[in-house]
């Protein structure tokens, strides 16, 4: 089982490549928007962290999870994904929803790697 969790966790971290690339290759564009990455991105976040969290939960895989810190983390990435699909219907210029899931996303990194 250690196996698919760490394959599931894989996809955890592709789907943060995607979310996070997605904000960073547009910086430099006037026409700052919501594209198809960031929005795939935020629900592969949302479903692998879901699953992440029930194989702990569920005794299959080792390890404790701290619920507080999953919960933030949860609360956060619920956010960016329903700002990511309202951003997906709209037409850029979108700078604040862009600027608010690029700033989501990374806080949710520092939450993941500084939060002890």
């Amino acid at each position: 089982m250690d196996f698919i969790y760490n394959l599931v966790l894989i996809l955890h971290f592709i789907g943060l490549a995607s979310l996070v690339g997605g904000f960073i290759v547009q910086m430099s564009s006037p026409t700052k928007g919501v594209n198809a990455a960031m929005f795939h991105g935020a629900l592969t976040q949302l479903v692998t962290g879901v699953i992440l969290v029930g194989m702990v939960e569920s005794g299959t895989v080792d390890g404790a999870v701290d619920t507080t810190k999953i919960a933030v983390k949860l609360v956060i990435v619920l956010v960016v994904t329903v700002l990511a699909f309202i951003g997906r219907k709209k037409t850029p210029p979108q700078v604040a929803l862009w600027g608010a899931i690029g700033a989501l996303s990374i806080a949710n990194i520092f939450i993941a790697v500084l939060w002890s």
